[in-house]
């Protein structure tokens, strides 16, 4: 997958993010940091308490970041298709929850 080619859909999109996070530890981390932006979204939803929505960005791109940096050794994509990487995130995320992606990529 080319970093430089302007991506212009989700789907066209997917596949360069699942190739930027082949690192399983990042993939890990990705999965944690997901799972706690989801418990703690919801955690909001049922309290009103306004810390639960703050720390989503810290708690989804921390973890995120650590993997990207320390692990997978690459800049995260959430720099130039915000939008688009988000996106992927929950979908691998489902994904790898349902068994259609493998948290360690190199068992695929």
């Amino acid at each position: 997958m080319n970093a430089d080619k302007k991506y212009t859909s989700l789907k066209e999109f997917y596949p360069f993010y699942l190739s930027e996070h082949q690192n399983p530890n990042c993939r890990a981390l990705h999965f944690v940091g997901t799972g706690l932006v989801i418990i703690s979204f919801i955690t909001f939803l049922v309290t009103f308490n306004w810390i639960y929505l703050a720390i989503i960005p810290v708690l989804g791109y921390g973890f995120a970041w650590v993997g990207h940096f320390f692990f997978e050794k690459n800049k995260p994509a959430t720099f130039k298709y915000p939008g688009y990487s988000l996106a992927s995130d929950f979908i691998m995320f489902f994904d790898i929850i349902r068994g259609k992606e493998p948290l360690n990529p190199k068992n695929k």
